[in-house]
């Protein structure tokens, strides 16, 4: 099987031998595997294992196994828990779902970090017939039925190539040990009842199944492929980003052939389903403000565009500031802290939103960030009387989903700086300053 890796790996083009791959590792049979292909193949890898607490202390002993198969391989080990059940009721998904959502957060925060240049799943050709059955199933557009792709973004499947016959055969020659997830027995997961009662009688039709559907899979990616690159010039007209929030410009969308397919294609990254796709269709000529949800995102039909900002899955209370702090990270933001400095001569105060400039002496640490809420109120630069954040907030016409993600800093409980947006007149820089302090916010 190593030679079926190795020629795998050089024909699709997955790693060059000075990358760096994250292993998402449960410590069933196929990741197992995949980690041993890894080693002896001499890649440049690591371990990540999620621990979904579903099986009670099944998970904890699942922790332990693959965190004793990295140091086996003497490789970096990266682990997480998630309180998976708690996800999926808030939610409102299933398990599955819930799960899927929070590992690949994690291992793209893991790869980011880490600086690793693919996370590879251990994903085979019996998931590939699983996948496009259970779609069809469902019911799926185009994407639905390539079943899974050898390279998506950052994440690759290495082992798409083997059945599950070869990878038990592997295990076996290899003397392999794995942990067996007992929940794969139970047909009450969708998954586990298509390949343990669906599969088999399908196969009784055609015992090469798994073959005849890989090539079926190469035939649509090779249309979904053609359709993706109409897609991607449109995603370049009609849809830009910043740090907070993804627009998209819904009146062009209302000019194109195929309005809705299109849109339910530039909103599946985040998670919106076909039936939402439709919905938000309709919402094109209503008034602005309607909310759509899903589990990762939040889309707001604002005056001309849509406003899609991600989640943040752990809720940001509130973080206090000393004074020899230089940096502090919120949300996926960073303030930077400049020291308390002279004020020179001939000194301009900045005007940029990103940036805020205040009277060193009036300050008092430790300063407080927090996001705002109803009854906050500030004098805005250039007033001298209160104004109510919300409405600040209205002025500004900020969409109602970023509105969620505006923080403020405060100083002994005053506000000093709507963070990219304005800041207190109480705080600005007068001829009567001595020290002024930089704040940048990125």
């Amino acid at each position: 099987m190593l030679n079926e890796f190795l020629t795998f790996i050089n024909k699709q083009n997955l790693i060059q031998p000075s990358q760096k791959v994250l292993l998402a590792v449960s410590g069933g049979m196929d990741s197992v595997v995949m980690c041993d292909l890894f080693s002896k193949a001499k890649l440049d890898f690591a371990i990540a294992h999620c621990n979904f607490g579903l099986r009670g202390e099944e998970s904890n002993e699942d922790e332990m196994f693959v965190k004793k198969l990295s140091i086996k391989y003497k490789v970096p080990f990266y682990v997480t828990t998630f309180q998976t059940a708690d996800f999926a009721e808030n939610e409102k998904i299933s398990t599955q779902m819930a799960a899927r959502i929070l590992r690949y957060e994690w291992f793209e925060k893991i790869r980011t970090q880490h600086q690793f240049d693919y996370i590879a799943t251990a994903h085979h050709q019996n998931d590939v017939l699983e996948t496009v059955l259970l779609n069809l199933t469902k019911g799926t557009g185009i994407a639905g039925l390539h079943g899974i792709r050898v390279k998506n973004g950052h994440i690759i499947r290495p082992v798409l190539f083997a059945e599950k016959e070869s990878i038990f055969d592997y295990v076996v020659e290899n003397q392999i040990i794995w942990r067996e997830d007992s929940s794969n027995e139970s047909n009450k997961y969708q998954r586990n009842l298509i390949r343990n009662e669906v599969v088999p009688l399908l196969k009784q039709i055609n015992p090469n199944l798994e073959n005849t559907i890989q090539q079926t899979v190469e035939r649509i990616t090779a249309v979904e492929d053609i359709f993706e690159q109409e897609m991607e010039m449109l995603r370049k007209q009609i849809t830009w980003s910043d740090s907070q929030a993804i627009y998209v410009n819904y009146k062009a969308i209302q000019t194109l052939s195929q309005p809705v397919i299109k849109l339910a294609e530039l909103l599946k990254p985040y998670n919106f389903s076909y039936q939402q796709s439709q919905d938000i269709f309709e919402a094109f000529d209503k008034e602005s403000g309607k909310t759509f949800l899903t589990p990762t995102h939040t889309l707001v039909k604002d005056r001309t565009e849509l406003v899609i900002t991600a989640k943040n899955l752990q809720a940001f209370t509130s973080k206090t500031i000393e004074k020899n702090n230089v940096v502090v990270e919120f949300g996926d933001r960073m303030l930077n802290i400049g020291e308390f400095t002279e004020i020179e001569e001939g000194f301009v105060v900045p005007t940029a939103k990103k940036l805020a400039c205040l009277d060193a002496d009036k300050i008092r640490f430790p300063l407080q960030l927090r996001k705002w809420k109803e009854g906050d109120w500030f004098c805005p630069l250039g007033m001298n009387k209160k104004k109510l954040i919300s409405d600040f907030l209205i002025d500004q016409k900020v969409p109602l989903n970023l509105k969620k993600e505006v923080y403020l800093l405060t100083s002994n409980g005053s506000i000093v700086w709507v963070i990219g947006f304005r800041i207190d007149d109480r705080f600005k820089v007068t001829d009567k300053t001595a020290k002024i302090c930089l704040m940048e916010v990125k």
